[in-house]
């Protein structure tokens, strides 16, 4: 094993051929970077194990290489913190797929270029020497066209966006999920801005806004004619959009049958038109969109299952803006910009006061609530009564707020409009809290678990994705470290499984 100088950032390069990556090397004393080096997988997991603190892993594949899946498996059960980079051929685009389902969140293709390399290593590596450096002024701001922009002024956003480039490079359906108005329509256009469909159509259907009939023809097209009507012939969105991409938005709204006809296009490619006869080719990208808990989706079948694996092959998670807060300054001044040119007014200032309410408040509505709040203010220039038309709780820091402070801070009366707020939270604490408590009693035993909450196992695993709730330290190193006979505890390190949608499953090897 090699190794450079000691600095606040160290990285780890699991390759067969380490010293053909001179660009990399190059890169590391440049940064005053820790490179560490292994040409064995097992080695690899042996340091990821140890404890030892690693801000990012690079790992080199080669055309069909069983072993370096396997070892990006093992690597993302043992430390699922540490984001591993690839290091991979253009060509293997098969390679690529199964790597993004174990994990993967970013990519470089070989040859590596030094200044690609360097912008994806600083866009993942989270140390104090690279803070500062993840995302360098004018970066943090994207224009994807229709005036709409992706905003990553968050670790977790430069980390969705570098997963949505690597979807991107895969021709296969996606299922973008988060609340509403948090801006998976933004990410869907990424998706496809990022993808080889970049200079054809993008159009983007509300399943909801339509009753069955209308939508089916809005989807499909329709032919018409006959001895005593006049021949016509509609293109429907699927045909206007064929050779680009198509928004599929609230899939769940969409009718049974209609979902039936998309899954045969899915796997078929190729559709009908209403009243239509002749099969007709299609070449489409499908992105569907829901802010709706899938759980519950499947289970009042507003999503039919075999859809729903069709489409999930590659799912993204939109964070809601409470999840990013730092983001929220950066947003302000985004949206305060693009609006005093649209409405041709002088932008207005943010105060200490509306940027630390702002912070605090929890924005339900997400994106869409911001953007609207920054309107209101624009048009208003009163502050106090821009916030007041937040919701409960966002004037704790007002000094004119419609609250008194004595209300407030000396009487302990909550305002009757925030009861439901605090009553939801108190629900979701005391649920986490309970499903923690059952976790631990049964070592993270998901279906003991399951029957001790008198829950449904796939409702646990909801809860859990939705709660971010990962296995302790403590009881991956107990089962990594329980061999049952002599020369079994490498097999032993890959017991606890992480599925795509972050789930860990527990499994025992018996070989």
């Amino acid at each position: 094993m090699a190794n450079n100088a000691s600095s606040a950032v160290h990285m780890l390069l699991v390759s067969r051929q380490p010293s053909a990556l001179a660009c990399l090397w190059t890169l590391s004393q440049a940064n005053v970077w820790k490179l560490d080096s292994t040409n064995s997988g097992l080695h690899a997991l042996e340091v990821m194990r140890s404890g030892v603190t690693l801000n990012l892993v690079l790992l080199d594949l080669e055309p069909g290489d069983a072993d370096g899946l396997r070892t990006l498996r093992w690597l993302r059960q043992v430390r699922p913190e540490v984001p591993v980079v690839l290091l991979c051929p253009r060509e293997d685009r098969g390679q690529m797929m199964e790597a993004v389902r174990l994990g993967a969140l970013d990519y470089v293709i070989k040859p590596c270029h030094t200044q690609q390399l360097e912008r994806v290593l600083k866009r993942h590596l989270n140390g104090k020497a690279q803070c500062d450096e993840l995302a360098p002024p004018g970066d943090e701001i994207e224009a994807i066209g229709d005036e709409m922009f992706f905003v990553a002024g968050s670790l977790v956003m430069r980390r969705l966006r570098a997963r949505a480039e690597l979807v991107a490079q895969i021709n296969v359906p996606v299922l973008i999920l988060g609340e509403s108005g948090s801006g998976k329509e933004i990410v869907a256009r990424l998706i496809h801005k990022l993808s080889i469909r970049s200079g054809s159509q993008f159009l983007k259907v509300n399943c909801g806004a339509l009753p069955r009939e209308l939508l089916e023809s809005e989807l499909f097209g329709y032919e018409c004619g006959g001895s005593t009507a006049i021949p016509r012939t509609d293109g429907g969105k699927f045909e206007l959009c064929d050779g680009g991409t198509i928004l599929l938005n609230e899939i769940t709204e969409m009718p049974s049958a209609l979902q039936s006809q998309l899954l045969h296009i899915l796997q078929d490619g190729r559709f009908f038109r209403v009243g239509g006869k002749a099969a007709i080719p299609l070449d489409i990208r499908v992105l569907a969109a829901t802010n709706m808990d899938l759980e519950q989706a499947l289970f009042e079948k507003k999503l039919r299952e075999d859809l729903y694996y069709r489409l999930s092959a590659f799912t993204v998670h939109v964070p809601p803006l409470r999840q990013r807060k730092e983001e929220i300054r950066l947003l302000l001044g985004h949206f305060m910009d693009r609006m005093s040119k649209h409405y041709g007014l002088p932008a207005r200032m943010f105060s200490a006061n509306v940027l630390e309410t702002c912070r605090q408040y929890s924005w339900p509505g997400n994106l869409r609530e911001l953007e609207n709040f920054v309107k209101r203010y624009l048009v208003m220039g009163d502050e106090s009564l821009a916030l007041s038309e937040l919701g409960p709780g966002s004037n704790l820091f007002g000094q004119n707020s419609v609250t008194s402070e004595n209300d407030s801070r000396h009487d302990g009366v909550v305002p009757a409009n925030s009861l439901k707020s605090l009553v939801r939270n108190a629900k979701g604490e005391t649920e986490r809290n309970a499903i923690a408590s059952a976790l631990e009693q049964t070592h993270w035993n998901r279906k003991a678990a399951s029957r001790l909450l008198r829950i449904s196992y796939r409702a646990l695993l909801y809860k859990i994705q939705q709660y971010q709730m990962t296995p302790p330290e403590a009881y991956l190193s107990q089962f990594a470290n329980r061999p049952r006979s002599e020369g079994q505890r490498t097999e032993q390190l890959i017991e606890w499984q992480q599925e795509p949608s972050g789930n860990w499953k527990l499994r025992r090897s018996t070989t």
